[in-house]
């Protein structure tokens, strides 16, 4: 027996002799850059349950030899001329484990299953006392619109900006789900930037809010809103999804979602239904979706100027999308006679519940005994539907 050749054998086929190939220099970079997402969620505790998932996924799918995610596999899938073309029989046959949890993203399923969960958790009670919460939810889509356009001025194509754009949203479900129907090569630095993003709002929006409001506009203290009653509660859902999906039909996929476990949570009759729908269905997808959204950042791909671009360009989404909830706060504020805090404004981007947090700890930085986070709940679930509603726009478009 060659003992020799058999060791030799086994160094070579290792995933160590991997590093030194052509290019194997990039699957080092990106496990480091795997671990600096781990670091993040675990040590700084940035959006930990997705951002964990993601890190690993980067993790594994950057590892050579472990044959977990098969890029050539996806393209085949997506490539008009291949025999396999929007066809999942070949990943099912030849793909790893990360290809087939991947699956679940490609076709949609996960994005909107989370969807359920957060309409299960999400109380519509401050939107529907204060009505006018829709206006700040929309005007925080501005920045979705603004990067798109600057995506297009940077040579993007109008599919991968509309993906780019949606960053702008702060709602990861949202990004991944259009990026998935649009630009689904660009998956892994969207998702990596919108949940980094949505973890960095206690460090973006302060500043903003602070540049663009007075002293004496954050110190505002707003009048407790009226009670709603469970009618309008259980009504609502049913009246959003009729209303919303007939304007927009490319939006029944998360507004439908995102209305039925409000629905499920509102009833009074489903409390084990909504229960799962809060807990153990959106751990389970919570796993699914981070890993195997990491698994989209094969260094070949990834390393690049182009993920650069995303990055920065999904920076200027969401501090645009901010400027615009603040600046329509502020008008709101004029308006009312300085009734309403334009603090609110900021928390119109769908990051629930983080954004609204943001504007009660400003708020009560300028006042002590200023309560804002109610008030903020209203265009802060509105942004949520503000963002899917961008997002159908946008499918309705590029799809």
């Amino acid at each position: 027996m060659d003992v020799l050749g058999t060791l030799a054998k086994l160094v070579q086929e290792s995933g160590f002799a991997g590093f030194l190939a052509e290019g194997g220099w990039k699957n080092l970079v990106m496990i480091a850059v795997a671990c600096v997402l781990l670091y993040l969620g675990i040590g700084k505790k940035f959006e930990p349950l997705l951002m964990v998932g993601i890190a690993f996924g980067v993790l594994l799918t950057n590892i050579p030899g472990a044959g977990l995610y098969h890029m050539e596999l996806w393209d085949a899938f997506l490539d008009p001329a291949s025999e396999f073309y929007h066809s999942y029989g070949h990943v099912l046959t030849e793909g790893g484990l990360l290809d087939i949890l991947y699956i679940g993203v490609k076709a949609g399923i996960y994005p909107c299953l989370i969807f359920i969960g957060i309409g299960a958790m999400t109380d519509f009670g401050p939107l529907i006392a204060r009505p006018s919460s829709l206006i700040l939810g929309a005007a925080a889509q501005l920045g979705v619109f603004l990067a798109f356009f600057g995506a297009i001025l940077l040579g993007f194509t109008g599919p991968e900006a509309a993906s780019i754009g949606i960053i702008g949203g702060a709602d990861g479900p949202t990004a991944i789900l259009t990026t998935t129907r649009l630009a689904p090569h660009l998956l892994g630095p969207i998702a990596i930037a919108a949940y980094s993003y949505m973890a960095l709002i206690p460090l973006i929006q302060p500043p903003l809010m602070r540049a663009l409001t007075t002293e004496k506009e954050r110190q505002v203290k707003m009048e407790q809103a009226r009670e709603v009653s469970k009618v309008e509660k259980i009504v609502f859902p049913i009246l959003v999804s009729v209303f919303v999906i007939l304007l927009i039909p490319s939006t029944a996929p998360l507004i439908g979602c995102l209305m039925f476990g409000n629905l499920l949570r509102e009833t009074g009759v489903t409390e084990r239904l909504s229960d799962t729908a809060q807990n153990a269905l959106m751990n389970i997808v919570t796993l699914f979706l981070g890993i195997s959204v990491g698994a989209t950042t094969v260094a070949s791909r990834f390393l690049s100027l182009q993920t650069i671009a995303i990055v920065v360009l999904g920076l200027v989404a969401f501090s645009l999308s901010t400027v615009g909830g603040l600046l329509v706060g502020k008008l709101m504020y004029h308006l009312s006679g300085g009734k309403i805090n334009p603090l609110i404004g900021s928390a119109g981007v769908s990051a629930v519940p983080m954004a609204a947090r943001v504007s009660q700890m400003e708020g009560q930085k300028a006042n002590p005994s200023n309560f804002l986070l109610m008030h903020a709940m209203g265009p802060n679930v509105a942004g949520v539907i503000g963002s899917a509603i961008a997002a159908g726009f946008l499918l309705a478009v590029f799809g």
